[in-house]
């Protein structure tokens, strides 16, 4: 039976949308496969890890069956990127997928499409839209401050708040923590969910700078995520997340002004001889002046001096400088403001004239 009879491309784009959460090692064989379903010219591609589920279609069918398989996802991305820009065929025969374009072609093993194990959807609570462009760049404010392979699984995520009139993200690794806030249309609720790491990294890569809609369903223990013809379901992470609010400081009193651009240049070149292990930045807050020093075990030193408006007290205090560089290269602003209190103190990071950003970085010992 042909299933798909479409242009290289027009099945590739579609495949790739899906399968970027299949994982290389499975628990379970079938993991590994995506479920091609097709009904007419409509055709519907899944992949799942049994926490995450995207799905896609395309009207590439070729006929008007009624037919589903699963097969090897990276075995068949593989194939069709390998192949020249030509059309292809998908058919299925003898528990067989074979793929043919020109003179190529390859027979795929397949499993039932009934053992493959979709994830159950119950009832969304919260339901609203917001553009493409605006979530991905909420996402894109907070997602490098998650922690990774942490013990405390529920910092392995991003906090969702959705409050009345806005949605707002957080992530924070012990170290530093960002949080950012958009507006939303509607009167919710206030209600948070943790979503995994994996999803949030996912949803990075498939939403597009535009403002095509999308649109967000919310329960206790599942979110969706719908837009551009793809289907995101994602579970949440059962997990307290800390209390965001005591972490943030009000009080800092040294305020200073700098050019995002130009604090970042000079801590990227500082960092060339940062030590290797503990990556620290020294930051000598002067009347005047802002002097960046990294030095490295090697006895080697770098010093970068910016002029700043400010006129308070000195203050010698130190940071992780990955910590710093991170933030400045997500932000899109030509300004940001940096307040401090002590040597012992976080800092706060946030864009001059606006409440809808913050960014914490805890001190270190150098």
């Amino acid at each position: 039976m042909q299933l798909v009879k479409a242009s290289r491309d027009s099945l590739l784009k579609p495949l790739q949308v899906v399968s970027g959460i299949v994982e290389r090692r499975q628990t379970l064989p079938i993991l590994a496969n995506i479920l091609v379903r097709k009904d007419g010219e409509r055709v519907s591609f899944t992949a799942t890890d049994l926490e995450l589920q995207i799905q896609t279609s395309a009207a590439i069918g070729a006929g008007k069956d009624v037919a589903a398989t699963t097969v090897a996802a990276r075995k068949l991305v593989d194939i069709l990127r390998a192949l020249p820009e030509a059309d292809v065929q998908l058919a299925l025969a003898n528990k067989k997928l074979s793929v043919s374009s020109g003179k190529s072609r390859f027979n795929l093993q397949t499993l039932s499409a009934e053992e493959f194990p979709t994830v159950a959807q119950a009832e969304f609570t919260a339901d609203f839209t917001l553009p493409a462009a605006t979530l991905k760049y909420l996402l894109s404010m907070v997602h490098f401050a998650m922690a990774q392979q942490d013990i405390r699984y529920y910092l392995n995520g991003m906090l969702l708040v959705i409050d009345k009139g806005s949605l707002q993200a957080v992530a924070t690794d012990g170290h530093r923590l960002s949080w950012a806030s958009i507006a939303v249309a509607g009167d919710y609720a206030r209600q948070e969910v943790i979503l995994p790491r994996k999803t949030v990294l996912e949803l990075g890569k498939l939403l597009a700078d535009v403002d095509d809609p999308v649109t967000l369903n919310v329960l206790a223990n599942q979110v969706r995520f719908t837009f551009a013809n793809i289907e995101l379901v994602s579970k949440v992470v059962d997990g307290k997340f800390p209390d965001y609010n005591r972490v943030i400081p009000t009080g800092h009193a040294k305020r200073v002004l700098l050019s995002r651009g130009d604090l970042l240049a000079s801590l990227q070149r500082a960092a060339i001889l940062s030590n290797e292990k503990f990556r620290g930045v020294r930051l000598v807050l002067g009347p005047g002046q802002l002097k960046i020093i990294c030095t490295n075990s090697e006895q080697e030193e770098a010093e970068e001096e910016l002029e700043i408006d400010y006129k308070g007290d000195a203050l010698d205090v130190g940071f992780n400088i990955t910590y710093l560089v991170d933030v400045l290269q997500n932000m899109a602003m030509d300004r940001v403001e940096v307040a401090f209190g002590d040597a012992n103190s976080s800092a706060l990071v946030t864009v001059p004239e606006r409440d809808d950003y913050k960014y914490v970085v805890m001190p270190m010992r150098i």
